[in-house]
C-alpha cells in the first residue's frame, strides 16, 4: 500500500509545530502499513539556509521518526517538472501571464471572488499582445481551468471543496511552482496519503485537479488527505521561531531532552509517552484533538 511523506523546506530549524505535524504524518503512515518518505522541498532557493537540511533530519531522528526512503530533492528533479509542464502546454492547458501581484490585487473581479484570486487578465491576450508584454516582463505560466468545483475527502475535516483557479505552475523566473512540483513528486514517489497542517487544506482541490490532468482521474482519487490542527502561541497566532524556545536545540538549552519533547508532542495528541512505535497500535485519527494546540515555551526560555 502506497506511502506517506513529510516534506520540509530547508529554510531553518523545525519548530515544535513542524515536528508535531511530522510525527502525525509518520503515525498515519505507519498505522496504515505505508512506507514513509522524506522529501526536501528546496525549489525556493531564496529561503534555503545553509545546514538547515542536515539540522532538520537530525531533529526528526531525535524524536524517533524513521524514513524508508529519502526522495530526490526538488532541485534534482527539474527535468521531470519540465516534462510535466510540456505535457500541459502541448495540450493547450497553459497560458502566459505577465501580471504582477499588484496588478492582480488591483484588477476588477466578479462579486464574491476572494481577494488575490486571479481575474484572468492575461488569459485571452492576442499573440501580438503577448509579444509586446514579453519585451517588458518575463511570463509566468498559468493553468487554464474552467473554474471547476472540486471536492476531496479529508480524514479529519470531512469534505473539502474549492473552486480550481488558474494557478501558476511555472514562475516567471522559470522555476516550477509549488503546486506543480508537489503533485509530480507525490505521484512519482507513490505517495497516496498526504498529511499536513490544516492551513493548507485549501490547496488540496487544485492539487487533486492537477494530478488528474497529469496522471488521470484514478491517480487523483487514490490520494487520502488528513489536515491536522496547527500549533499556536499564547496569543492564538501560528507558532513561529520568534516565540522563543520552540526549536529542539533551544528546548535543549532550557533543559528539555529530545525524549521529553517527544513525550510532550505525544501527550498533545492524547497518545502514551515513550518510543513512537508504542503509539502506532493505538493510533486512531478519530480520537485526535481537532483544536489547535497551544504551546508555551518553558519558563526562562
Amino acid at each position: 500500500m502506497g506511502a506517506g511523506r513529510y516534506a520540509p523546506s530547508p529554510s531553518g530549524e523545525l519548530h515544535v509545530g513542524n515536528l508535531r505535524t511530522a510525527m502525525l504524518a509518520w503515525l498515519f503512515a505507519r498505522s496504515t502499513g505505508r512506507e514513509f518518505i522524506l522529501r526536501v522541498e528546496d525549489l525556493d532557493t531564496a529561503r534555503t539556509a545553509a545546514g538547515a537540511e542536515e539540522a532538520q533530519i537530525r531533529d526528526l531522528a531525535a524524536i524517533g521518526l524513521t524514513f524508508d526512503t529519502v526522495s530526490p530533492r526538488q532541485s534534482e528533479r527539474l527535468p521531470v517538472y519540465a516534462e510535466a509542464l510540456s505535457s500541459l502546454r502541448d495540450r493547450g492547458l497553459l497560458y502566459e501571464c505577465f501580471c504582477t501581484r499588484r496588478d492582480i490585487l488591483d484588477a476588477p473581479r466578479a462579486p464574491h471572488t476572494p481577494p488575490g484570486a486571479y481575474p484572468g487578465t492575461c488569459r485571452h491576450l492576442s499573440e501580438a499582445e503577448r509579444a509586446e508584454r514579453r519585451q517588458h516582463r518575463p511570463a509566468a505560466w498559468r493553468l487554464a481551468t474552467e473554474h471547476e468545483t472540486v471536492t476531496v475527502q479529508d480524514t479529519l475535516l470531512g469534505p473539502v471543496t474549492g473552486q480550481v483557479d488558474d494557478v501558476v505552475v511555472q514562475r516567471n523566473d522559470g522555476t516550477p511552482a509549488y503546486n506543480l512540483a508537489v503533485v509530480v513528486d507525490d505521484h512519482l514517489s507513490g505517495v497516496d496519503q498526504v498529511v499536513r497542517a490544516d492551513d493548507l487544506a485549501f490547496s488540496s482541490p487544485r492539487q487533486a485537479h492537477l494530478r488528474g490532468l497529469l496522471y488521470g482521474p484514478e491517480a487523483a482519487a487514490e490520494v487520502q488527505y488528513a489536515h491536522v490542527p496547527l500549533v499556536i502561541n499564547g496569543e492564538s497566532q501560528r507558532l513561529a521561531k520568534r516565540d522563543g524556545a520552540v526549536t529542539l536545540s533551544r528546548l535543549h538549552d532550557v533543559g528539555l531532552s529530545s525524549e521529553r519533547v517527544r513525550d510532550l508532542l505525544l501527550d498533545s495528541l492524547r497518545l502514551p509517552a515513550g518510543p513512537l512505535a508504542g503509539a502506532v497500535d493505538g493510533f486512531d485519527p478519530a480520537a485526535l484533538p481537532r483544536e489547535p494546540w497551544v504551546f508555551e515555551p518553558p519558563a526562562g526560555a
